[in-house]
């Protein structure tokens, strides 16, 4: 009967957590996707150092009658999806041109280990800039992926200039 109690009053604790983690200015919206009140997540990502590039990510995020019903109260799955666009003019000066690019979001999935991230390459040659979305945990690597690319001018493509 101690070990029932301790277990619903952790499944409460982190119900209300994860529910605190809730709306916020970047939700674009949500829809549920079954019976257990699973949802399907919309946010919009302005790219802080290019402002003329806005990204929608959508992600997954578990009701509570799921979490209560598979015992995994800690965490959402990492899948994710991401599609960007011009909004506006692009200036490269501000974004990091390194091969590994920047990461421009993360977002905690699990109470300890798991997150979804994007992050931004330019790809100058190509005249692009690719934002790849990706499940980020601490013990093993996910092959968990979505990408998107915005298309530069050549003018702004010229511009992108390696930092020395």
């Amino acid at each position: 009967m101690k070990h029932a109690n301790l277990m619903a009053a952790l499944a409460a604790a982190a119900f209300f957590t994860l529910a605190g983690c809730g709306d916020n200015e970047r939700d674009v919206g949500e829809f549920s996707n079954d019976f257990l009140g699973n949802e399907i997540m919309v946010e919009a990502l302005a790219d802080p150092e290019i402002p003329g590039v806005v990204c929608h990510l959508a992600y997954f995020d578990r009701s509570f009658l799921d979490r209560m019903r598979q015992g995994n109260w800690f965490e959402n799955p990492s899948n994710s999806a991401v599609s960007c666009q011009r909004i506006g003019p692009i200036d490269l000066s501000r974004a990091d041109l390194d091969r590994a690019g920047e990461e421009i979001f993360s977002q905690r999935q699990s109470l300890f280990f798991k997150r979804v991230a994007v992050r931004r390459i330019v790809d100058a040659q190509n005249r692009s800039i690719v934002y790849v979305s990706y499940s980020r945990e601490i013990v093993e690597g996910s092959a968990k992926i979505a990408i998107s690319s915005v298309a530069l001018t050549p003018e702004e493509a010229a511009a992108a200039r390696p930092r020395q």
